[in-house]
């Protein structure tokens, strides 16, 4: 019954990765592949696990208390995703984002990809590396009027979206996953990551702006009337990116789960923005005293929850529950333990030139997560390795997988996107942004090992 479930988890992974040429979402079949699995396990009478940490064992258990344990991890993520992706719609309501659009003041292209390039990896670091990109992307396109050269910016914009989201515990979902589950620590991660991250995002940037696709002016769009920002879109997107980035201070000082300091930040920023829609309203509505104008008044908090991806949600739940079966039933450990006796972990004798096996082998992950979901992929390590809170192994991991997915345009969720809004076809990305991509990513890799050993 155990080979059956790790022949639904394969089917189930090979169906995800196979997304786009099966045109199924992704989320079905990581819901389909959790319960078919959790079923197995029940109907199979299968002996659960609970690993201890600690003296690096296996622990029996009850299939319901084990349950119940992983649903409650995975609520944890779930929950501080929600939260701050209902902030990010709220912002988006009050159309805050326009105001970063003030930012951008050259017809230079050059100079152009170095403003999307930095605005990238420091928004990614916050609002998430998908976000940045879908809004970056929609201001691109308001400016670049021709297709071809928005192309190339947009490749560049998820090479430091991805980039900007590793050393961020709220950058990107693995990350997130990684600090949640107490396996980094923010300042940690930042002191490791920001350095090689930032590497990764420049050295494409630079190559990039020495090629002819970067050289002269661009064909700008003209405006069409005059553009104003309202007086609150810009108090949204501060006190919004503001309240985002508490959540890592409040977890600090407080030591709760992150999720808690989400919601405050939530409430907070909802509370603002109920005041501030109320005001708005009232100074366009012609006659005040008439029941039509408080109903055609709709809540921002509603509007925001209606707005959130709830299929990535659903996807999210689905794959960690999955991955959550395997390792109640030993199957990521054993296999840890396998590779441990065949491959070196960290800490051992460095083989080749001051480089470790076990690099290698993170290193590998990184390829592969643009090929294979780089969720599950960090979901499985989770699982598989041990290591304690801090370990170089958790900081290299965030990197690889949130880096790694760069080299393919279907390797990450940024690149998913920016692929959909501005059809960009496979095989251009692979052949004109993929290898700057996968220089960025050695060469990040290449200055985290040497920071390592000074750190």
């Amino acid at each position: 019954m155990e080979s059956l479930v790790i022949i639904v988890f394969v089917l189930g992974y090979l169906a995800i990765t196979l997304e786009h040429n099966l045109k199924i979402d992704k989320l079905i079949p990581a819901l389909g592949m959790m319960a078919v699995i959790w079923a197995l396990i029940s109907l199979g009478h299968l002996n659960v696990f609970e690993v201890n940490t600690a003296e690096l064992r296996l622990e029996p258990t009850h299939l319901d208390e084990i349950l119940l344990h992983h649903l409650g991890k995975t609520a944890e993520i779930l929950v501080f995703l929600i939260g701050a992706m209902t902030i990010v719609e709220i912002i988006d309501y009050f159309d805050g984002f326009s105001a970063i659009k003030g930012f951008v003041k050259t017809n230079s292209k050059v100079r152009l990809l170095w403003i999307f390039s930095i605005l990238a990896f420091i928004l990614s670091a916050i609002i998430d590396n998908l976000t940045a990109t879908i809004v970056l992307i929609t201001i691109l396109r308001k400016i670049v009027k021709e297709r071809e050269d928005r192309l190339w910016f947009a490749g560049l914009i998820v090479i430091a979206a991805n980039a900007g989201g590793a050393w961020s515990p709220i950058g990107d979902v693995t990350t997130t996953m990684l600090w949640i589950g107490k396996k980094v620590t923010t300042m940690n991660l930042i002191k490791f990551l920001f350095i090689p991250s930032l590497i990764c995002m420049a050295i494409p940037a630079l190559i990039a702006s020495r090629l002819p696709a970067f050289k002269g002016k661009i064909e700008t769009i003209e405006k069409e009337g005059d553009e104003t920002i309202d007086e609150y879109s810009k108090i949204m997107l501060y006190l919004g990116l503001s309240a985002i980035v508490f959540v890592p201070i409040f977890k600090t000082v407080t030591h709760l789960p992150p999720y808690v300091g989400m919601m405050l930040s939530l409430a907070v920023v909802a509370i603002f923005a109920e005041i501030y829609s109320n005001a708005r309203f009232s100074l366009t509505t012609v006659n005040v005293n008439t029941d039509e104008g408080d109903a055609g008044h709709y809540s921002p908090v509603h509007k925001a929850l209606s707005g959130i991806e709830l299929p990535s949600i659903l996807f999210f739940l689905g794959i960690l529950m999955a991955v959550a079966g395997l390792e109640s039933l030993g199957v990521l450990f054993n296999f840890a333990n396998e590779m441990n006796a065949t491959v070196p972990m960290l800490g051992t004798e460095p083989i080749i030139a001051g480089y470790n096996v076990s690099d290698l082998v993170v290193m590998l992950m990184g390829v592969a997560s643009a090929v294979i979901d780089n969720v599950p992929l960090v979901a499985a390590s989770i699982g598989m390795f041990s290591d304690p809170i801090d370990s170089p192994l958790w900081h290299f991991i965030a990197y690889a997988a949130g880096t790694g997915g760069s080299m393919l345009i279907i390797g990450s969720a940024a690149g998913v996107v920016a692929m959909g809004m501005e059809k960009i076809n496979f095989f251009w990305y692979m052949k004109k942004i993929a290898w700057l991509a996968l220089i960025g990513f050695l060469a990040g890799s290449a200055c985290f090992m040497f920071l390592r050993s000074f750190i």
